[in-house]
């Protein structure tokens, strides 16, 4: 018999153009909490996030002096990459994005039995917050 690999869950790695910037959004637009970080000399070059079973880690695109004013191309291919979030209620989780000031769209029931809202945080990466429908 031939050797297989066995996952048990997949932590997604995301650069991001201003990690202070992406890790306030995500904490307080969709209440993540930070389990770890590394911030040596002050600069924030890594942090791992948790929202209930998910997990995600961002990491700095740029140093603090090498940032410069955010261009297109610095988000190149983050539209090509969406996540998906099992969710428990989907029209709680568009309340939540709402009332936090977040612009997004109502949900919507796709063709697949899913019900889905999608955000876009701030370095362009697409989130999609998804239950079944019954």
């Amino acid at each position: 018999m031939a050797a297989k690999i066995i996952s048990r869950k997949v932590t997604p790695l995301m650069q991001v153009f201003d990690m202070r910037r992406s890790v306030a959004w995500y904490c307080n637009m969709l209440g993540f909490e930070v389990l770890q970080t590394h911030e040596p000399d002050g600069h924030l070059h890594w942090a791992m996030l948790k929202l209930g079973d998910a997990v995600l880690m961002l990491n700095a695109k740029y140093e603090d002096d090498e940032q410069a004013a955010s261009r297109p191309e610095h988000v190149e291919g983050h539209g090509d990459l969406t996540l998906y979030f099992d969710c428990t209620n989907v029209d709680e989780a568009y309340e939540l994005l709402r009332t936090n000031g977040c612009d997004v769209d109502a949900p919507v029931t796709r063709f697949y039995g899913m019900k889905q809202v999608t955000v876009a945080d701030p370095d362009g990466y697409e989130l999609c917050f998804q239950q079944p429908v019954k």
